[in-house]
C-alpha cells in the first residue's frame, strides 16, 4: 500500500489540491451569487439553482483537469471530448428550447429588473398579459392575472418582449385591459 502511494504521490497530491481549489472557488461563487440574489431581491431558491449550475460547471472542469493529472494525452482527451460533444450537440439541438429557457433564467437572475410581487404587463403583438409575478423559475415565470389564474410565461420569450412595470393599483383598473 505504501508503494502505491509512493508511486502515485504526485498525482494524489495534485488531485487533493485540485479538489480543495475547486471547493474554494465554488464556495466563493455560491456566496457571491447569494449576495447578488439578496441585493436584487430574488428568492433563495433561484440563488440555489444558479449555485447548482455553477457546481456542475466546476465539476466538469475538474474532471477535465483530472484527466491531465492522471496522465492522459491531449490527443486522447480531444478525441473523447469531440465524440461526447458531437452526441451532446445533437441532443442539445433537439432540446434547444429548454436550454434557451434555462439560459434566460440565468440571465434574468443577474439582470431582470422585476422581482416577485411586482405587477407587470407583457406586451405581445396579439395580446398583452397583465399579472403579479409570483415566482421566477428556471424555465418560466409565474404570473397571477386579475382573475386569479396562474399564467406561466417562458423565460426566453419574456426577454424578447417589452415589459412594463405597473403601478400598485393598475391590476384593478379595468381600463388597462
Amino acid at each position: 500500500m505504501s508503494s502505491l502511494f509512493y508511486n502515485y504521490q504526485d498525482q494524489i497530491v495534485s488531485t487533493i489540491a485540485l479538489l480543495i481549489i475547486i471547493f474554494i472557488i465554488r464556495k466563493i461563487i455560491v456566496l457571491t451569487v447569494k449576495k447578488i440574489g439578496k441585493k436584487s431581491g430574488t428568492t433563495e431558491a433561484r440563488a440555489a439553482l444558479i449555485g447548482r449550475y455553477v457546481t456542475v460547471l466546476l465539476v466538469s472542469i475538474a474532471i477535465l483537469i483530472e484527466t491531465f493529472i492522471l496522465g492522459a494525452e491531449a490527443r486522447d482527451v480531444t478525441l473523447v471530448f469531440s465524440s461526447v460533444f458531437a452526441v451532446i450537440g445533437i441532443a442539445l439541438f433537439a432540446i434547444w428550447s429548454i436550454l434557451s429557457n434555462i439560459t434566460s433564467g440565468i440571465i434574468m437572475f443577474f439582470s431582470f429588473p422585476y422581482k416577485v410581487g411586482d405587477k407587470i404587463k407583457i406586451h405581445d403583438k396579439d395580446d398583452s398579459i397583465i399579472g403579479i409575478i409570483e415566482d421566477i423559475r428556471a424555465f418560466q415565470i409565474h404570473l397571477r392575472d386579475e382573475n386569479g389564474n396562474l399564467v406561466t410565461y417562458p423565460n426566453n420569450l419574456i426577454l424578447q418582449k417589452a415589459v412594463t412595470l405597473l403601478q400598485k393599483d393598475a391590476l384593478d383598473d379595468t381600463s388597462i385591459l
